[in-house]
């Protein structure tokens, strides 16, 4: 469920707050003085420290010794965005370019420039997850689980998430759609022993671990797993056939169908008061539009 409080202390919509972190790091080598001209400042890289609540808590070393080597070369291209430590003055938390800074030390630099912003403490774990979700070495999973957090604790939807990141909304439903998968499956996903291509194949099973194990061994590709999948599915019985709807029953499902633009399907119990209303999605898209809907 999404938090309320966290919506409040927020202030800012996603998209205003995208506008006031520019998270664009691939700045040509001719760029840094204008790079630096947009910083506020440079600060002393010892008063400078990581967010304790960053979500990312593995930086892979090859891929910070690109960064090293970079820095050594060229400076710092994008300045931090940083602000004033709550808990200590004089000292400044990063609220985003943690791995710069790790780079930086690394690299023997002194001095940073930096963005100094006023951020909440629900901002400033906001943009670590955005930042978090910009990563090039992500995979799948990872991506997936910073869409969810989003959503989760400070309740954006998948549209909102879209037209912020630039993302389509068809991929983010795809992606959340691999949470469902079991933890093991995931796994291998975050591994790099399944690709994203594989999970999605896996997510319309019931027995995606013992497939994973298959398309493992067996080295499988993406058409021969979802080939594996259909194989391994068993028809689905025949239903025994119920007695024909009256003509009101018909006719509110025909109207329910056209509201939703939704299949419903309604089963009065004969005879009494009760039954059971069915309505059936085939996209995330549809469930969260109907989700919307109803919360209205």
């Amino acid at each position: 469920m999404s938090n309320p409080k966290s919506r409040k202390n927020l202030g800012r919509g996603l998209s205003t707050l995208l506008a006031d972190v520019d998270m664009n790091t691939d700045l040509p080598s001719n760029a840094r003085n204008e790079a630096r001209r947009g910083a506020d400042t440079t600060l002393p890289i010892e008063k400078i420290r990581p967010n304790p609540d960053q979500p990312r808590r593995s930086f892979k070393p090859e891929h910070l010794d690109e960064l090293v080597a970079s820095i050594r070369e060229k400076g710092v291209l994008q300045p931090l965005i940083v602000r004033a430590d709550p808990n200590d003055v004089g000292m400044y938390q990063i609220v985003a370019g943690e791995r710069r800074w790790r780079a930086a030390q690394r690299a023997q630099l002194h001095s940073l420039p930096v963005v100094i912003r006023e951020f909440s403490d629900s901002e400033v774990l906001e943009v670590a997850i955005i930042e978090n979700i910009q990563r090039a070495d992500l995979n799948a999973a990872e991506e997936a689980a910073g869409y969810r957090q989003l959503m989760d604790s400070f309740g954006h939807t998948q549209e909102q998430l879209a037209t912020a990141l630039g993302k389509s909304r068809s991929h983010i439903a795809n992606l959340l759609r691999l949470l469902t998968l079991p933890e093991t499956v995931l796994d291998h996903l975050r591994a790099g022993r399944l690709t994203a291509g594989h999970a999605r194949a896996l997510v319309t099973t019931d027995n995606a671990e013992a497939l994973a194990r298959q398309i493992i061994q067996n080295g499988l590709s993406v058409r021969q797993t979802e080939a594996l999948v259909k194989s391994s599915q068993t028809p689905a019985p025949k239903r025994a056939l119920k007695p024909g709807k009256d003509s009101d029953t018909r006719a509110i499902e025909a109207d329910l169908t056209a509201h939703l633009h939704l299949k419903v399907s309604i089963d009065h119990r004969v005879g009494g008061q009760a039954g059971e209303l069915r309505v059936t999605y085939k996209t995330l898209e549809e469930l969260d539009g109907l989700c919307q809907l109803l919360s209205r």
